[in-house]
């Protein structure tokens, strides 16, 4: 189960609302094995893509050190899909490559007639999809 702050599920869906119609993309870091999200950091979607997220290569590169100086790891990995379900595709599932990472989808399109966007967790291990129950909480 992904356990996510509020402030944290409003900052996915504003990046995701913003960066529309191209995919948005970025991480929430969290103290190292607590598995706990807590900073915040959107990213450029290099592609600028609608159908498609890449990270920026030297965003990335400077990301990781920074969580490694502070003792972080990556605990969400987010990106939105703008005209499809909030459901890993086969490009996503091919790049997941955080063993440990709660993999957020944001679909901005209405596919489901539950309203104007869905957000949902996955853990992706080996080609493998499990979606996980999403909990928002005011404060861990």
């Amino acid at each position: 189960m992904l356990t996510i702050t509020q402030a944290l599920y409003d900052q996915i869906v504003a990046h995701a609302r913003e960066d529309h119609p191209d995919e948005a993309c970025g991480v929430v870091a969290g103290p190292v094995g607590e598995g706990r999200p807590e900073r915040f950091v959107p990213m450029l979607n290099a592609a600028r893509s609608p159908t498609f997220y890449e990270f920026d290569s030297q965003d990335l590169l400077k990301l990781y050190r920074e969580m490694d100086d502070r003792d972080e790891e990556p605990v969400v990995i987010y990106h939105s899909h703008t005209a499809t379900e909030a459901y890993p595709s086969r490009t996503d599932i091919t790049y997941a490559n955080e063993p440990g990472a709660h993999y957020v989808l944001v679909s901005t399109a209405d596919t489901d007639g539950a309203g104007d966007f869905q957000f949902r967790s996955f853990r992706i291990l080996e080609g493998e999809v499990t979606e996980e129950e999403v909990k928002v909480v005011e404060a861990y």
